[in-house]
């Protein structure tokens, strides 16, 4: 979209940093294994202990097959960000749906965000794209309209070209893909019993190497009741952005999960308002750096 009547047009920063925000909101900054590292786990799931293989194969099938959860989640990459989430996702084989609000604590990121209104942000998550819905300050830069609409095929027009991959993390990001880690994992392995909530839980911990998004390893613990469902995860990394945590929690599995999309006259698709970005945050005439 470009600025009409004298509006200036959102920047590419806030939109770029809504997208980032949608992704860190479901995984960490590696969310999966890259494409070697998914062959490695197929080779060395035999070296754990066979009861901690099957306790994992057992909630990963339990968990993708329950298809949606409550969720409330931490999130913090060194002093990038740090925000939590909280809402309902369900998920198939390739793709997330669901509402989310997302509630910025602190960091760079954050502060980028406040700057446009913005303390908080609802995500929807719908099998085509996710809506991300911005402040007061951004939709008058916008043209009024609070929603911005993200084709997942059309994240690579932002994040320098990494888009993409955002995208595909954004729609993989479902509960069992924790379990995918683990099982990829050649040191797993039980680390005790814990009541997480109240519920009695089998703790299991494992590291991951080789990932993708630059991170060469990470922590991965998970804590399975007894309907072999996942209750609880943490996730630990060091990326190029800092020390990377993320606790989640999920309760309430098959729960009915609702993500509409929202009315037509208050979206804008995010590759017409980067039509007229022309690189420059919103509101500012200094370049993006």
């Amino acid at each position: 979209m470009t600025g009409t009547g004298g509006r200036r047009p959102a920047g590419r920063m806030a939109l770029t940093v809504a997208a980032v925000i949608a992704l860190v909101a479901l995984c960490t900054g590696a969310c999966g294994p890259s494409d070697d590292a998914d062959g490695a786990g197929e080779r060395t799931t035999a070296s754990p202990a066979a009861a901690v293989t099957a306790g994992l194969r057992a909630a990963e099938r339990a968990t993708e097959r329950a298809r949606s959860a409550r969720v409330e989640s931490g999130t913090r990459i060194g002093s990038t960000i740090s925000l939590t989430a909280d809402g309902a996702l369900g998920w198939t084989d390739d793709e997330v749906t669901g509402t989310l609000t997302l509630t910025y604590t602190g960091g760079e990121l954050a502060d980028s965000m406040r700057e446009l209104g913005s303390a908080s942000m609802e995500a929807r998550y719908l099998p085509d794209a996710y809506y991300a819905r911005m402040g007061d300050a951004f939709a008058a830069r916008a043209g009024g309209r609070h929603w911005v609409r993200y084709a997942y095929e059309d994240l690579d027009d932002l994040a320098g070209g990494t888009g993409a991959e955002l995208g595909d993390q954004i729609r993989a990001a479902t509960p069992d893909r924790s379990l995918d880690l683990l099982l990829a994992s050649d040191d797993v392995r039980k680390a005790g019993e814990e009541r997480v909530r109240g519920r009695l839980t089998t703790h299991y911990s494992g590291t991951v190497r080789d990932l993708a998004a630059g991170v060469t390893a990470q922590t991965v613990e998970v804590w399975i009741d007894d309907r072999d469902l996942l209750v609880k995860k943490v996730e630990r990394a060091t990326t190029a952005d800092g020390e990377l945590t993320q606790t989640a929690h999920y309760r309430d599995y098959g729960v009915r999960v609702s993500a509409e999309k929202p009315p037509a006259d208050d979206t804008q698709d995010v590759t017409e308002l980067l039509d007229g970005v022309g690189g420059n945050p919103a509101g500012t005439d200094r370049p993006v750096g």
